[in-house]
């Protein structure tokens, strides 16, 4: 049993693109096609393709790398756990890189990055931060 899946989600990812894979596959849930999905909006994968024929299903990412064989992604990491929930609310949304990274929040009006959060006034649990 696992207590932390979107820690899970988030270290296979980070251990694919260390290891220069070029497909992870990762067994699925709602919220991690909703991160899979804002993942690929933002640029930081290739590609994706959720699998359900089995009773969970899986979700299959590409990973994106650029001409040098590096990572898009140089970090990812987890904010919020299961034992200490990170709440902010829409004026103290985190900014990554002075804009150049995003901050994964699950809100009220559903997952979304820190920045559409903060244009449509609403706080959350913040996820994750990619960049």
């Amino acid at each position: 049993m696992n207590t932390d899946p979107i820690a899970d989600y988030l270290t296979r990812v980070r251990n694919a693109f260390r290891a220069n894979h070029r497909v992870v596959e990762i067994p699925a849930s709602n919220l991690k096609k909703s991160i899979t999905k804002i993942l690929f909006d933002q640029g930081y994968i290739l590609s994706y393709k959720f699998d359900d024929s089995s009773v969970q299903g899986t979700i299959k990412i590409a990973l994106k790398y650029d001409e040098n064989k590096q990572s898009v992604i140089k970090k990812i990491q987890r904010v919020s756990t299961p034992g200490l929930r990170q709440y902010v609310g829409s004026g103290e949304m985190p900014r990554i890189l002075n804009g150049l990274g995003i901050s994964i929040v699950s809100t009220s009006h559903g997952v979304m990055t820190g920045k559409q959060a903060r244009k449509e006034n609403v706080g959350g649990e913040v996820l994750c931060l990619v960049y």
